[in-house]
């Protein structure tokens, strides 16, 4: 599937009424946690206390304040979970999905950073003994679905990867851009980032 930048907006604006799903939870075993988030919304047990426009946002924000000169960057940060927003699209697929679906609106490099997304998650997870502790309910539920931490001879791999140390900056500003009403930027002002972005490729 190839989307456009119409698409994409509509897509992200989607995301203010979607919160963010533990993977694998029990569809039957959804019962409020008497917990809600900042907005008031009740929360059950397989749902984080944002949602995915929440998330899109903080990462790209973070991305932003990181690596300031680097908008590509920061709109693989906005747009890296899109795939969870496609039709059809299942957590194991999601990077690819969202890759695939974005290339021909934002170019190579912003497809390759949100198709790598989830590799370079397995990858810290393998390298780092403190970064699987460190993650949010979310992650730690999808991690077994996108192929659990990898190999030597992944990391291996992964490494000589073009994009691999702007992928690891991306995936650890995804696991920072997950705070309940944290308030950031909205989706406007990204998409005239966004815009530029395209109209700065052509």
């Amino acid at each position: 599937m190839t989307i456009s930048i119409d698409d994409i907006e509509e897509l992200l604006a989607s995301g203010a009424a979607l919160q963010v799903e533990i993977a694998g939870a029990d569809a039957g075993v959804s019962a409020s946690t008497g917990e809600s988030a900042s907005d008031g919304r009740d929360l059950s047990s397989d749902e984080m206390p944002f949602t995915h426009l929440d998330h899109a946002l903080q990462t790209a924000a973070v991305l932003r304040h990181r690596v300031p000169d680097d908008s590509e960057l920061a709109v693989a940060g906005l747009v890296h979970d899109i795939g969870h927003l496609l039709p059809g699209v299942g957590d194991a697929e999601h990077a690819e999905a969202g890759a695939a679906a974005v290339r021909a609106a934002l170019g190579e490099r912003v497809a390759g950073l949100v198709g790598l997304h989830v590799e370079a998650k397995r990858y810290l997870v393998a390298r780092q003994s403190t970064y699987a502790g460190a993650l949010a309910a979310d992650s730690v539920a999808s991690l077994a679905l996108q192929g659990g931490p990898m190999t030597i001879d992944e990391q291996a791999s992964f490494a000589r990867l073009p994009l691999a140390q702007d992928a690891l900056l991306l995936r650890r500003a995804d696991e920072s851009g997950k705070v309940d009403g944290l308030v950031v930027p909205g989706l406007e002002e990204w998409m005239k980032t966004v815009r530029g972005l395209q109209a700065s490729s052509r």
